[in-house]
């Protein structure tokens, strides 16, 4: 996927580095307040060396930041950044269409720790004010600069 992290497109960007199953999981239980290793392992029941690897590429990326908690024996936590918190959005967009398109049976439901009402996200184009997806979109590539 790293070769992704070039393209013009945002979308391949993006997936570059948070495309995985398990990125997108650990992001999910990092808004959920967990943030140290075992917690993260317990939650997800993810194999040691993939927690490792995901943490680190979520952490240099800038997703992630980890601070140290305890001197004796050393331990770290991972702590959301604003791109991380930046995220959550997205995440919730992932509901919106689960539960459109996926929701039958049991399944997880998100709530706002204030009100206690089902959160029910919508995405809107900020100048047109349209829900996006009910209006037709254009792709336009960048300018190639390279003198071909």
């Amino acid at each position: 996927m790293k070769n992704l992290s070039n393209q013009p497109c945002l979308i391949a960007r993006s997936l570059a580095l948070v495309g995985d199953t398990w990125s997108m999981l650990i992001m999910r239980d990092a808004h959920a307040g967990l943030s140290r290793f075992d917690e993260f392992r317990k939650s997800l029941g993810i194999a040691p060396t993939m927690l490792t690897s995901r943490l680190a590429a979520l952490t240099e990326e800038g997703l992630l930041e980890r601070r140290r908690y305890s001197e004796r024996p050393p331990r770290d936590e991972y702590v959301l950044t604003r791109a991380g918190q930046d995220l959550l959005p997205v995440l919730f967009s992932l509901v919106a269409w689960g539960s459109k398109h996926r929701g039958g049976g049991n399944f997880t439901r998100f709530f706002d720790a204030e009100t206690g009402s089902e959160i029910d996200p919508i995405s809107i184009d900020r100048s047109t004010g349209a829900p996006i997806g009910t209006r037709p979109i254009q792709i336009v590539m960048p300018k190639s600069t390279t003198n071909e």
